[in-house]
């Protein structure tokens, strides 16, 4: 059984290029415990709600050790179980610790890594529109491509846990108006 509270307005956290990962103008938005489930299978929970808002081609999984980005996509993370430390926008960024429970929505450009985590973590992970994504390092001649691919990416249609009246597009909107519409795919 699954219980969505009201509607969590997420922690916003910006993360500026570092030279090394392009991070973003676009904040990351972190959902604290914005879901609860008592089910025998709590990943299906946020599999289901991703899939409902067109979040999808999801995995089940942790978070890699290491620090990478996206440029291809827009990533949303929802923690099922255990706990974690996430190493949010490279290695001038944050420190987050993340629960069962939290949705985190990444920015395509953010650099993020595990730093630590209880046995028991468990990680959704989902894309809008299902998009595919790539797996960057923030290696020497990467950039030019990553951050061109970032720039291209449509505005996603809807927020993973709210919808399309969810407070995503609201607060992206609101810094990059000339984004364009999700109905242009790249």
């Amino acid at each position: 059984m699954t219980r969505q509270q009201k509607l969590v307005q997420p922690a916003q956290l910006n993360f500026k290029d570092d030279g090394i990962f392009p991070n973003s103008p676009l904040p990351l938005l972190f959902y604290h415990q914005t879901i609860t489930t008592e089910a025998k299978d709590p990943a299906s929970i946020f599999e289901e709600r991703f899939a409902e808002n067109d979040w999808t081609n999801s995995w089940r999984d942790g978070v890699y050790s290491f620090p990478h980005y996206h440029s291809t996509s827009h990533e949303v993370l929802g923690v099922y179980s255990g706990t974690a430390t996430l190493r949010l926008g490279g290695g001038h960024g944050k420190n987050v610790e993340v629960h069962a429970g939290d949705v985190i929505v990444i920015p395509a450009g953010v650099a993020h890594q595990n730093i630590g985590a209880s046995d028991d973590v468990g990680v959704v992970g989902a894309y809008p529109g299902g998009r595919h994504w790539d797996l960057l390092r923030g290696s020497p001649g990467e950039r030019p491509k990553a951050d061109h691919n970032i720039a291209t990416l449509p505005m996603p249609e809807n927020d993973p846990i709210y919808g399309a009246e969810g407070p995503l597009r609201r607060i992206w909107n609101s810094l990059t108006p000339n984004r364009n519409s999700s109905r242009t795919r790249a």
